[in-house]
């Protein structure tokens, strides 16, 4: 692990160039409440030398008014920015932070504890290419640490650092840590995680955060960061299948027509046959445009503007995808909701959903389980409350461009709306659909498939802040 050298050393403009030049991985931190999750962010702002003198000297003096430490400085308070937050000394909303080494930069989502808030840390988990699970050494696997740890794999998260704190004060014990270890893996073991690493750890007082720590000599693996340095990121949603939905139609003029929107995985370059979802059109990519020129190639991630060769039917909400492997009509979805309104929901409701760029009305047409957070399995349930996890199928009232959510995180979600105060209802992967074919009139069913292998999408975090009103 580096840090990024002074940017004296060889100037703004090449320190500017650097750093967008570089890997940006996205991580939440999740766990019970208490378990340390702002601390640990500020110890690796504050290790990684990413304060400046004025911000330590305003932390030192809220350290004294707000500080939980006594009379030692509270490095929580970098994040928990709010007023309630810091009289309470909880997280209510998500903090995003931004840090930077010479290796990679990141961003990283500070998000609630309580039960209450659960659906804040949605929010952050919606785009993480990694979850750091955090687990008090004192305290052990609580209902929120499970319930946290079964929406990470829901929202398609497959690695895992499971950051065992506060091991100082039960004496570094390995057999506590192995214990710690073994639970989580145990309760995590069908949930498809492609990794799980276990680092015992003291944010408060950083040891095994960005630096090694001296007093577990049991313990052979590196400290925090260094995992976060080195975990792949991005390499799925590249290998996916090219998928763009379309925001807005591009036509200053007679001569230019484009059709702008976030490239949500996969790789598209001039003369790549696309085929277009509802329309069932298929055409060439002519050109792909940005304010800053035209790309020879577009990936996961970058937003742009294509413009293809043939005049088609091309329209916000419709979905521009590879010709080999087109998007899938569905008007009838099974997913996996998060409720979050504070209103039952029951068979028959009424809501709008969004899918990508479309609203359609969608009608509940049946709730088949709810997921017990404690164990991780369905039990049948004919309604749903508030923070419940469930499977229920929708009946939209026309077809909509849609995967699987395993296969793109972007097309495989939706929100729902409640119809009379316009305020988002829930977040939902869909699991498995009546497709249509495009263009071909028939219709099939496609498997059930659990989350696994999951790109990241910006859109869909856009989506879930106008969902929860987060920040």
């Amino acid at each position: 692990m580096t840090i990024h050298p002074s940017r004296d050393a060889f100037g703004y403009e090449a320190f500017l160039a650097t750093h967008q030049s570089k890997e940006v991985l996205r991580f939440i931190a999740c766990g019970s409440v208490d378990d340390g999750k702002s601390t640990l962010i500020g110890r690796l702002l504050h290790d990684t030398k990413q304060i400046f003198d004025d911000q330590i000297t305003a932390l030192q003096r809220d350290s004294r008014k707000h500080g939980t430490q006594g009379g030692e400085v509270d490095l929580a308070l970098l994040v928990d920015g709010l007023q309630a937050e810091r009289e309470q000394g909880i997280t209510i909303d998500v903090a995003y932070r931004f840090f930077s080494t010479d290796t990679r930069s990141f961003i990283v989502a500070d998000t609630p504890g309580h039960e209450q808030y659960t659906r804040n840390m949605a929010t952050g988990a919606s785009t993480a290419d990694v979850a750091v699970i955090l687990v008090d050494a004192r305290h052990g696997l609580t209902r929120q640490t499970r319930r946290h740890a079964l929406l990470v794999s829901i929202l398609g998260i497959r690695r895992v650092a499971l950051a065992v704190n506060k091991m100082d004060l039960v004496g570094w014990s390995q057999t506590r840590f192995e214990e710690l270890v073994s639970g989580f893996n145990a309760f995590t073991g069908s949930f498809g995680f492609t990794e799980v690493r276990a680092i015992p750890l003291s944010a408060k007082n950083g040891d095994n955060v960005v630096l090694p720590g001296t007093a577990a000599g049991w313990y052979e693996g590196g400290p925090l960061l260094s995992y976060l340095e080195t975990v792949p990121v991005h390499a799925e949603a590249v290998a996916a299948p090219f998928r763009m939905a379309v925001q807005w139609v591009n036509r200053p003029n007679s001569d230019f027509r484009g059709f702008a929107g976030l490239v949500a995985s996969g790789i598209v370059r001039p003369g790549d046959r696309v085929s277009v979802a509802p329309s069932g059109l298929s055409s060439t990519v002519a050109r792909i445009y940005t304010a800053d020129g035209d790309l020879a190639v577009a990936r996961e991630g970058q937003s742009v503007t294509l413009v293809l060769a043939d005049e088609i039917d091309v329209s916000r909400g419709s979905v521009i995808a590879a010709a080999e492997a087109p998007v899938a009509l569905a008007d009838s979805l099974d997913t996996r909701l998060f409720w979050a309104a504070e209103t039952e929901l029951l068979p028959g409701a009424s809501l709008l959903a969004k899918v990508g760029t479309v609203t359609v009305t969608a009608t509940v047409e049946r709730i088949a389980s709810r997921i017990d957070p404690e164990t991780g399995l369905p039990a049948p349930t004919q309604r749903l409350s508030a923070n419940d996890i469930a499977d229920v199928t929708l009946k939209l009232d026309r077809p909509v461009p849609v995967d699987a959510y395993a296969a793109n995180r972007d097309t495989g979600s939706l929100i729902l709306i409640d119809r009379e105060s316009t305020d988002t209802a829930a977040l939902g992967l869909v699991l498995a659909s009546t497709f249509g074919k495009v263009g071909s009139g028939k219709t099939e069913a496609a498997p059930q498939a659990a989350p696994d292998a999951t790109p990241r999408s910006e859109g869909f975090l856009g989506r879930l802040k106008s969902l929860f009103g987060g920040r």
